[in-house]
């Protein structure tokens, strides 16, 4: 009968020096592997790093994150279905095989929630597309990519924005505004936060796209979320090819409008 030795638990006091080839490496997951190994096969690096020249300092300027990094992050988000950049950087601070996949060296940290947040909102629309397309290019005659059925599914996203910020189209008045100025039309000279409350609960219909909008998400539409409440939001569409279930195209909707009506808008 074959036995082994039972371990005890060892201080949690971690050494104050430690090689780095003493650390923990990871063979990298095959999927990863075979996907930088298609990405390196097009010099997928060079190709994002000339699209993205013009959003980086020519000579000086603070560390930042790597273009061909950057859209590996994304890459990592999609393939994980991990909706968020925090998300994002935490599975690549915890996971060698993804810290393998982005080519962090093992004295490098991952990159921050924030800096990922940053290089996205400074690389435009356009490459980001240009990125996207190059990616389905390379789908097609590896088989990955048919084309010819592709269906369409809408998801309501919440808004970074809360419906307490909503202002009046025609007045620019705050929600809370709108109701002192019904209060006291209605006769109550000063009125208490009990007395809006009352009166806003008495009113049919109290919000509509029409008539209010958020002063700094003008895009995003109040709407009912899938668990009933009502919320800031907006839409995406996500077009699939059902063969090969590869995305083909991704566009912002309003939240307000429904399937039927975005799904002929132009794309």
């Amino acid at each position: 009968m074959w036995r082994m030795a039972m371990g005890t638990r060892q201080s949690e006091q971690a050494s104050l020096w430690v090689a780095t080839v003493e650390l923990p490496k990871s063979p990298g997951h095959p999927f990863y592997t075979q996907q930088n190994a298609l990405l390196d096969a097009d010099d997928f690096d060079r190709f994002v790093e000339g699209q993205c020249t013009r959003f980086y300092a020519p000579v000086m300027g603070r560390p930042s994150l790597a273009p061909g990094r950057y859209f590996r992050l994304l890459l990592v988000g999609y393939f994980e279905g991990i909706d968020s950049e925090r998300g994002i950087a935490w599975r690549a601070s915890d996971s060698l095989a993804v810290r393998s996949f982005l080519r962090l060296p093992v004295d490098e940290p991952p990159p921050d929630h924030s800096t990922i947040s940053r290089t996205r909102r400074v690389i435009d629309l356009e490459s980001h597309r240009a990125v996207f397309t190059w990616v389905q290019q390379r789908l097609v005659p590896a088989g990955l990519l048919k084309g010819k059925t592709v269906a369409v599914d809408a998801t309501t996203l919440e808004a970074n924005a809360a419906m307490r910020s909503i202002v009046r189209r025609d007045s620019a008045e705050s929600y809370q505004e709108f109701l002192t100025g019904l209060a006291q039309a209605s006769g109550i000279a000063t009125p208490t936060r009990e007395d809006l409350a009352r009166l806003d609960r008495k009113r049919k219909k109290k919000t509509s796209n029409h008539d209010w909008k958020h002063p700094w998400d003008p895009d995003a539409k109040i709407a009912k979320m899938k668990d009933g409440r009502t919320h800031l939001a907006h839409k995406a569409e996500h077009a699939v090819d059902l063969e090969t279930g590869a995305l083909v195209a991704v566009t912002l909707q309003g939240a307000d409008q429904g399937d039927t009506t975005t799904i002929r808008s132009p794309r």
